[in-house]
């Protein structure tokens, strides 16, 4: 089975190796990527990676500030996607977590009953009290999340997406496909959620512009969960702020989202199962002098980028602002205002 996974990047690159390593450990068989404006060695890396046959490398497409849509509309045409059988359209923050058979990626589909689209609810993982970055596995260091059910009092949780080749088309989204227009009712997909129940109605045919991209998510991860670790290390999340993201040009992460992830209430170690076996895979990786050489320049230069940082005020109160935030998310906390059991 051909699985590929397609990524947008920018200055990630301490952490690519550990995303690769993990997605081949779960059935990914190729990977394309595509960088913008890196500074950190991401795209030097990633060209290393290439040349080895490990990755597909592209600048990003995009002309404008829609990074991530842009990639994915010219990935739609590369032979890359179009040969495979399945498509995974992730970050490099999240790591899906399959409970189900050997834990990869073709025992969830046919858990699911081999559907043509599977879309698996995340999991957003909290910074643990983490501050200082270590070059050592993400999937190890953080182990809280909020209760898997409820996010932000939402009970309905964003999710990514496994497309099967024969999918009917029209585009890729960042979370879910779109099927093409006017498609009759007997021709729509087959698509479950990751218990393999049929998804909702309303979330299949995209009825509801705030439910596109999200559904209940209690009940829907018997068979695997999305975990997301959008915040890591405290350094991390700093040099994260400056860089912005893959959607949005010079985007700063607030203090909002950082309270809206750190919900640290539920603790889960599941995916711990992939890591004697991920170990092993990343010093496989790294036993090849030069991709190891370019590591360790990515992790040097994240660190170099969180001392620049800290030598700003702005970012000495950002981060002391960070450290004594609340860890019961906005909406909560002001829930519990409101009946006034909080000040």
């Amino acid at each position: 089975m051909r699985i590929t996974a397609v990524t947008c990047v920018k200055n990630e690159g301490p952490f690519l190796l550990e995303w690769i390593a993990f997605n081949r450990l779960i059935g990914v068989t190729d990977h394309l990527f595509y960088s913008n404006d890196c500074t950190d060695g991401t795209d030097r890396l990633l060209d290393a990676l290439q040349a080895r046959g490990l990755v597909q490398h592209l600048p990003n497409p995009a002309q404008g500030r829609n990074y991530q849509m842009e990639a994915l509309k010219d990935a739609k045409k590369r032979e890359i996607v179009t040969e495979a059988d399945w498509v995974w359209i992730a970050d490099v923050d999240e790591f899906l977590n399959i409970h189900v058979g050997d834990h990869t990626i073709p025992a969830l589909i046919e858990a699911c009953g081999n559907p043509q689209a599977i879309s698996l609810t995340f999991q957003f993982f909290a910074n643990c009290d983490i501050e200082a970055f270590e070059d050592r596995p993400v999937i190890e260091q953080f182990t809280r999340s909020h209760n898997p059910d409820l996010w932000c009092g939402e009970t309905a949780i964003e999710v990514k997406s496994l497309v099967r080749h024969d999918f009917p088309l029209k585009y890729y989204g960042a979370h879910r496909p779109f099927f093409r227009d006017k498609l009759p009712k007997k021709k729509r997909p087959a698509w479950t959620d990751g218990s393999g129940r049929d998804v909702p109605h309303r979330f299949l045919v995209a009825a509801n512009p705030r439910r596109i991209r999200k559904f209940p998510a209690q009940g829907a991860r018997a068979f695997a969960t999305l975990n997301h670790y959008a915040l890591r290390s405290l350094d991390s999340y700093l040099v994260k702020n400056d860089r912005g993201d893959v959607n949005r040009e010079n985007r700063a992460f607030d203090d909002t989202y950082w309270r809206e992830r750190n919900d640290d209430a539920f603790l889960d170690t599941s995916i711990h199962r992939y890591l004697p076996a991920l170990e092993t895979a990343l010093d496989e990786l790294k036993s090849d002098s030069e991709i190891k050489a370019l590591h360790n320049e990515a992790v040097a230069l994240h660190i170099a980028k969180r001392d620049t940082l800290l030598a700003q005020a702005a970012y000495r109160e950002m981060r002391d602002q960070l450290k004594s935030a609340s860890k019961l998310p906005p909406q909560e906390e002001a829930m519990l205002i409101e009946l006034g059991l909080a000040s």
